[in-house]
């Protein structure tokens, strides 16, 4: 019997990963949520983050 991996587009990198948490409604990897953990604020890739966190309560457009 073949098994079926799931996999979500992370809302940081995204690229399809099989692992990660959900933060609201936004899928992030375990690799960008360690990178975010790490990073301090006056890292230029904080304002990455930042930028891209500000999509977490943007709803998702079905068509």
């Amino acid at each position: 019997m073949e098994q079926k991996v799931m996999t979500e587009r992370c809302g940081i990198c995204e690229e399809e990963k099989e692992r990660g948490i959900h933060l609201y409604k936004m899928f992030i990897c375990r690799e960008c949520e360690t990178n975010m953990i790490q990073t301090e604020p006056r890292e230029e890739k904080y304002r990455y983050y930042l930028q891209k966190l500000k999509n977490v309560n943007r709803p998702t457009l079905y068509s």
